[in-house]
């Protein structure tokens, strides 16, 4: 496992806090469940941040780790349904708790490839609606331009989860060491462009 550097925290530490500022300030005037879902995603990352910053990538090895952190894209893609798409926002809450527990159970019960399988569908459709959404809202005019970044964040996300479920799968896409050098900057990159474009809504 590669060990974490000076750099690497550092880059966590501002994602930490760029979560921690939308927690606090970007998420505003919003319904409940939106309110709730945005504000538990980011509590997760901004918690998976400070964790990685402490254990280092090692911690990447609990499958604790694992099962909270899907709550980031499963939390911030019900926040999108239930902002913008309020007429499935309770078949999506089903889904996302289904997915959570399903997650939740086959990373103690199963085998490393249905666990593997389930994370990866359940990480596909939760990225998907983050990536597509607010892109094909910004392009209807529905959003401003920049709400675009959500997508982009989105599609950050998606990446991110697929390397590292494969990678605990032990099928890597990439190696872990290039995994590993690559995911704290992924993880800024992504927060950042979560605030700007949330910034916009």
């Amino acid at each position: 496992m590669k060990k974490i550097s000076v750099l690497d925290r550092i880059l966590l530490l501002f994602t930490g806090l760029l979560a921690a500022y939308q927690i606090s300030f970007g998420i505003n005037e919003l319904n409940p469940l939106p309110t709730w879902s945005y504000t538990v995603g980011f509590g997760v990352l901004l918690v998976a941040g400070l964790l990685l910053i402490i254990l280092g990538f090692e911690g990447l090895e609990s499958q604790a780790v694992v099962i909270v952190s899907t709550l980031i894209p499963l939390s911030i893609s019900l926040g999108l349904v239930a902002e913008h798409l309020p007429q499935y926002k309770y078949p999506y809450l089903v889904f996302a708790v289904l997915g959570f527990a399903a997650i939740a159970i086959t990373r103690y019960t199963a085998e490393n490839k249905t666990a593997t399988i389930v994370l990866a569908v359940t990480h596909g459709i939760a990225g998907s609606l983050i990536t597509f959404l607010p892109i094909i809202l910004s392009i209807q005019g529905k959003v401003p331009a920049g709400y675009f970044l959500v997508g982009v964040a989105g599609a950050l996300i998606g990446v991110g989860g697929l390397l590292l479920a494969f990678l605990k799968a032990g099928k890597p896409i990439l190696s872990q060491k290039l995994i590993l050098t690559v995911l704290p900057l992924l993880l800024l990159l992504m927060t950042t462009a979560f605030v700007f474009g949330f910034s916009f809504n």
